[in-house]
């Protein structure tokens, strides 16, 4: 398996999150600028936290204009794995990849520690090592991470099964508490917390390993498929 985790300028987490891949999670991994054209022959495309461009305008505004998107989407497209993580959350909605949109937190200001969430979908390339109803811990750290959906667009994500994380205690005001969503495919997940942050005892838990668990045995298992 292989991955890209893309770096803007303002992303902070992109290399937490190439640590988390490539060497808590065994999945080969390297960064590529926003200034990149082309996204050939990688599994899985991981577009990480930070304050991109600023954050100017809005939370992912500027980033969508980025030269790597176009390549991005064709990815997405053609079935490729997308992970967006926080700020990669917001850019991925604001690129219509994912519905909805992010607003301010309820309380207008910037949240930062961890929060319990309940894994409400394991039939997900994101989740599947995960239990149905599992409760995890991952750490939270943003401004505008209060998930928003016309109702009927909120029905619709739900009817799918698209929500794959929620929040035990919503800390923002995410609608249904939403932490986490895929597009109707399943092949695109956004989520607010930080699964990067959460791969070793040091940075106190792991819960957040059973993404990326998840992703290899996705790959893996249509590795396997192709060649019967």
């Amino acid at each position: 398996m292989r991955a890209a985790v893309l770096s803007f300028p303002g992303s902070n987490c992109d290399r937490d999150l190439l640590w988390a891949l490539d060497t808590m999670s065994g999945i080969d991994s390297e960064l590529v600028p926003a200034s990149a054209e082309h996204l050939d022959n990688y599994d899985l495309v991981c577009v990480p936290g930070g304050f991109s461009y600023g954050d100017y305008l809005r939370s992912g505004a500027i980033a969508r204009f980025s030269p790597v998107m176009s390549s991005l989407r064709e990815h997405a497209d053609r079935g490729g794995l997308v992970l967006g993580i926080c700020n990669g959350f917001q850019i991925l909605c604001e690129a219509g990849l994912l519905p909805g949109a992010l607003q301010w937190n309820r309380n207008l200001n910037f949240i930062c520690e961890p929060e319990p969430l309940r894994v409400v979908n394991t039939d997900s390339a994101f989740s599947n090592v995960y239990s149905q109803d599992q409760e995890i811990v991952l750490p939270i750290a943003h401004g505008e991470g209060n998930y928003y959906a016309a109702p009927d667009t909120l029905a619709k994500i739900e009817a799918n099964g698209q929500v794959i994380f929620r929040y035990v205690d919503n800390p923002n005001g995410s609608l249904n508490d939403i932490a986490g969503l895929t597009n109707a495919a399943g092949n695109v997940l956004g989520m607010m917390p930080h699964p990067e942050r959460a791969v070793e005892q040091l940075l106190g838990g792991t819960d957040g390993l059973g993404v990326f668990a998840s992703l290899k045995a996705q790959c893996e298992e249509a590795t396997t498929n192709a060649a019967r």
